[in-house]
């Protein structure tokens, strides 16, 4: 519900002609029950009389927010004042008060109305807002400041007219940078093009936007979860939960929501295994993809801060961070500490603990970090352990073990639970995790560094060839399975010190968008107005390694634009190959162009020759609009 479903143009006064407290109240009171809002005018301003004798409402700041909840309202509403010279309203700050918001709640208020009124006060508090209503001259521009404050503060809200259903969703992608978004979007169109309320919370890499509350949850008819990664749900318990990739909200958001409607859902139990909630209609991805992205996610931070800040260090020369050089310089070396020997270092005990929470939940993670640091620390004699490789079994076993202790657990008598978490879990998980680590970890370093050793001993030819696959790969379903398994391929070479793997990843998906965008400029009268709008942003989404910026084309012609994008990508890719480029930052499209090792003007050229033969390609195949 909406503020100015309450405050309606018959209820706003913009020109209070009071004088004082008493004389304000009065007249905003008189404003109400002129609108008809009031059952009983006089018991109505004794209810709003009663509450000042508690503590004033003028809350200061210029602004009075008198209120009373009685059976003297007729229905919902709230009156606005406006006092030019402002008035003596016994405000906490003991300064006038212009601004004035009386609220009339009836007895069989429901929450919502509540909810409604109370965000009025949060907004209030913005003094960009309370000059917009200062400076207003008629009720509309009253009414059009108060939409646009919501439109700004809820944009992750749809209300709509006429339903009762009330469904909430979370999106989440293990990035958090394009899919959690347009899921979200999608959602929220769809919602309310088919006029129903929902509230979207998204994980997105710059934290959780528009959270759901334990209240949002307790009136919700229905819950959809679209996340490639973990995603806290305990709160959810007893609520009809949909668990589906985030890919389906941007897909299939119609038919989520009519799922969502009708409640066809499993009832959420709260803390289950990944087993459990694998077998939900159209998750087949939620098991051990969405824990693996969960930790790919979750130590992204990490191979990203690390790399740059090694990258920087590399500036001031190739061994600029060695005491012993003739190069050394002591910036180089904090920087090389910071980004080499601590960020990365924690790598793969980072990767392990979020894969081992997403499948046993808190009680996984120390157990999955201890077998990840295990990994990078026990190997063989000279070599650093079994690496991403050690990471990824020892995140796994850690987590399926510690379900598997807990499962075992589960007899004890009731008096013990609260020694089940901070005492058995731990102690026995990470025993468990630890030994087995130790048992494994020697064969599982042999086997790694043996894969690093003939990664290494590529060159031209065989180098192209895998930069051609790894290219193509990110533009197949541009940002899904496949695609994440290439990047996660990077991440691990990075891990491993090979920095020409991530180089022809990154290439390879900036290519979609930037190809989507020149073939629409270039072909004109191949592509329609929106989609050429569309072009126009999947360039900068290009630019900054979105691929998924390319989605909208491909989800319109998949035939067509999917095969050409893969070509141009694979050949990025390979020429990054050939042309020796290595990139120690996984992210940041042309932000990190100046940490490219080999030449970032080759760089750019190898995106850009196959940016052009996927647009050109893409122009081919695709038939003019007046003969199609």
């Amino acid at each position: 519900m909406k503020i100015t479903d309450l405050l309606k143009k018959d209820t706003i006064l913009l020109n209070l002609s009071a004088r004082s407290k008493a004389e304000a109240i009065d007249e905003l009171v008189g404003k109400l029950d002129q609108a008809g809002r009031l059952n009983d005018k006089q018991g109505f301003k004794d209810a709003i009389l009663e509450r000042e004798s508690q503590s004033t409402t003028g809350i200061g700041e210029g602004i009075a927010i008198p209120h009373a909840k009685t059976s003297a309202v007729k229905e919902p509403a709230i009156a606005f004042g406006r006092s030019s010279e402002g008035l003596d309203y016994e405000s906490l700050d003991g300064q006038p008060t212009n601004l004035f918001f009386m609220i009339a709640a009836s007895e069989g208020a429901n929450k919502t109305h509540l909810e409604t009124l109370s965000r009025l006060s949060s907004f209030l508090m913005d003094k960009k807002f309370r000059t917009q209503l200062e400076q207003a001259n008629t009720e509309d521009e009253i009414i059009e400041a108060i939409n646009a404050k919501e439109a700004e503060e809820d944009e992750g809200e749809v209300e709509a007219e006429g339903t009762d259903s009330r469904i909430l969703a979370v999106t989440a992608c293990p990035t958090g940078i394009a899919h959690t978004y347009m899921a979200a979007d999608k959602l929220k169109e769809t919602a309310k093009e088919k006029g129903i309320n929902i509230k979207v919370q998204t994980n997105g890499s710059s934290g959780v936007k528009n959270r759901l509350t334990e209240q949002d949850i307790q009136d919700a008819d229905a819950i959809i979860v679209a996340a490639d990664t973990k995603v806290e749900m305990e709160g959810f318990k007893g609520k009809p939960v949909i668990e589906v990739p985030v890919a389906k909200a941007i897909h299939e958001p119609e038919k989520l929501l009519d799922r969502a409607v009708r409640k066809d859902a499993p009832i959420y139990q709260g803390d289950r295994s990944s087993s459990d909630r694998s077998t939900n209609e159209g998750n087949q991805r939620s098991g051990i993809y969405k824990h693996l992205m969960n930790g790919v996610s979750n130590m992204l931070p990490f191979v990203v801060g690390g790399g740059i800040l090694i990258a920087i260090s590399f500036l001031f020369g190739i061994n600029a961070a060695d005491p012993s050089s003739d190069e050394y310089n002591r910036f180089a070396e904090m920087l090389s500490i910071i980004g080499g020997d601590n960020a990365f270092f924690l790598l793969v005990p980072v990767l392990a603990g979020f894969i081992a929470s997403s499948i046993a939940d808190r009680p996984g993670f120390a157990p999955g970090m201890v077998g990840g640091l295990i990994a990078i620390t026990t190997g063989i004699e000279g070599t650093s352990g079994s690496g991403f490789l050690g990471g990824l079994i020892a995140g796994f076993l850690a987590g399926y073990l510690t379900l598997g202790i807990k499962k075992m657990l589960e007899g004890l008598p009731d008096m013990l639970d609260g020694l089940k978490t901070v005492l058995f879990y731990p102690v026995l998980a990470i025993f468990g995790t630890g030994m087995i680590m130790l048992l494994i970890n020697p064969p599982l370093t042999r086997i790694y560094s043996g894969v690093l050793s003939w990664l290494e001993s590529m060159g031209g030819t065989n180098l192209a060839v895998v930069g051609l696959l790894l290219g193509g790969m990110m533009a197949i379903d541009m940002g899904g399975p496949i695609n994440k398994a290439a990047y996660t391929f990077g991440l691990a070479m990075i891990d491993a010190q090979n920095y020409e793997f991530i180089a022809a990843i990154m290439a390879g998906g900036m290519v979609p968008p930037l190809a989507m965008g020149i073939a629409t400029l270039i072909f004109k009268n191949k592509f329609t107005p929106q989609e050429r709008e569309a072009g126009k942003t999947a360039l900068p989404l290009g630019a900054f390694f979105i691929t998924e910026g390319a989605i909208p084309f491909a989800a319109a012609d998949p035939v067509r634009v999917i095969p050409s994008l893969v070509v141009g990508s694979a050949v990025a890719g390979s020429l990054t190959m050939l042309f020796g480029i290595q990139l120690f930052a996984p992210h940041g499209g042309i932000f990190v162009f100046p940490l490219v090792d080999g030449g970032w003007y080759l760089y750019t050229v190898a995106i850009l020759i196959g940016a052009f033969i996927s647009a050109f390609i893409v122009g081919f195949l695709k038939k003019d609009l007046q003969k199609a």
